[in-house]
């Protein structure tokens, strides 16, 4: 009796393991963003600068593979750039009324690992993973009018040199599930690895690559 009592215990168990198991089903969801982001382009030799403020929206297609994990894939249309300071002028001058700004607006294309943490309705995430980017155009507003406020002023008459952009990209979130849909409120930062002038021993710079952080709110919609 006690080992045919014993014998069903287990196969309860097994059971209720299997069906708990069974009650995660892989998810895709679809949506999209919009944000705000906030860049800066170090330079060697440094460029003096401040944060430059613009914008990213695209769009979103996450595929959750496993209970705490999956993948995601964005296209995006961001702004980033650089907005150089001339407060203190390097030769004594008075610049304080000059100003100029670089925008370089960029498609990029996250690839994302998605590793998440919470219930049903909450739950916060991370993601990280490579991502590429085109520039499609850049803009230049400056009242400069050939003053040269700093040590380094040549990049003020160079544009990108090229056009293709790799780097790493990531940063947590909180993920709201509602009947609705799925509302996601993240922060990420971005450092490219490539730079957009040429950085050979006759070249001015050395070093021109971005460093980009965002602030993006998403709308997903989860389907099976």
């Amino acid at each position: 009796m006690k080992r045919t009592i014993t014998g069903i215990c287990c196969m309860l168990a097994a059971v209720a393991t299997v069906r708990a198991q069974g009650t995660f089903r892989r998810e895709w969801a679809a949506g999209i963003s919009g944000g705000m982001t906030y860049a800066q382009t170090p330079f060697s030799p440094k460029v003096r600068q401040s944060i430059y403020r613009g914008y990213t929206a695209g769009v979103t297609l996450r595929w959750i593979t496993e209970k705490n994990l999956g993948l995601q894939l964005e296209v995006n249309y961001k702004q980033q750039g650089w907005n150089e300071n001339f407060e203190n002028a390097d030769d004594g001058q008075d610049y304080s009324a000059l100003y100029y700004r670089r925008r370089m607006n960029y498609v990029d294309i996250p690839f994302f690992t998605h590793i998440r943490f919470g219930n049903e309705q909450m739950s916060f995430f991370v993601n990280l993973g490579p991502q590429i980017g085109f520039l499609l155009h850049e803009k230049t507003e400056e009242n400069l009018n050939g003053a040269e406020p700093q040590r380094i002023n040549a990049q003020h008459g160079m544009p990108a040199e090229k056009s293709f952009e790799w780097g790493i990209g990531g940063g947590p979130g909180v993920e709201l599930r509602t009947g609705i849909g799925c509302f996601l409120l993240e922060g990420r930062y971005y450092y490219a690895l490539s730079d957009f002038y040429g950085t050979r021993r006759q070249d001015p710079f050395s070093k021109a690559s971005a460093q980009v952080i965002s602030v993006k709110l998403s709308y997903l919609i989860p389907f099976r």
